[in-house]
């Protein structure tokens, strides 16, 4: 009788802790899919990790697919929230649409769309703005940069730092193929992400 009393107690203090969590979904490309290292050591794991470890009542869903462009992720987007039904969701894309030439302006809309669907979900968004190689051009780099504030202040969404800052120039933090970062970069990419998303969690 007194083990059956305990039982129920745990289980009626231990549910609405449960039921209570919070869903952060990111929804990126290969950068957030930890393409090239193990997947536990990606910043979305020590992300998860850390919110774990601070008790900050979010649970971590990675959709992030490596070559993932702005319109694959807004066709998947809809099905993603109607299951997953996040508070929160971090969208991190537009680099492969850059580094395929696709036109700015369509990618624009589309993260605009994207931005769109989480809002009409309910949920809140984290911009990650991108940068694509200097090879590109500077002039280039400038107008596909400026996408991401532009989205940020039609759709007043946050943006955060760009998640390869201070890493993207160094290639002892990058593969060899000078757009992935290494696994010793990852907590650097956490870290550039964090202080934006920190906020978003605290409101």
């Amino acid at each position: 009788m007194i083990y059956r009393l305990l039982l129920f107690i745990i289980c009626f203090t231990a549910f609405p802790v449960l039921a209570q969590a919070k869903t952060l979904l990111v929804l990126g490309d290969s950068l957030s899919a930890a393409y090239g290292i193990p997947v536990e050591t990606g910043w979305v794991s020590l992300l998860e990790q850390r919110i774990i470890r601070q008790e900050l009542g979010y649970k971590v869903v990675n959709a992030s697919i490596s070559g993932e462009t702005t319109i694959g992720a807004k066709t998947r987007l809809q099905k993603l929230i109607n299951n997953i039904q996040p508070e929160l969701v971090i969208v991190e894309l537009g680099g492969n649409d850059g580094l395929r030439g696709f036109a700015l302006q369509e990618i624009e809309q589309n993260l605009i769309d994207i931005i769109d669907i989480i809002k009409q979900s309910g949920s809140r968004a984290l911009l990650v703005p991108m940068q694509l190689p200097p090879n590109y051009g500077t002039a280039y780099n400038k107008r596909f940069m400026s996408i991401y504030d532009n989205v940020s202040n039609k759709m007043d969404v946050s943006l955060s730092k760009f998640i390869l800052s201070d890493i993207a120039q160094y290639p002892e933090l990058m593969q060899n193929d000078g757009i992935h970062p290494v696994q010793a970069a990852q907590p650097k990419m956490l870290e550039n992400v964090w202080p934006s998303l920190q906020a978003l969690i605290s409101e």
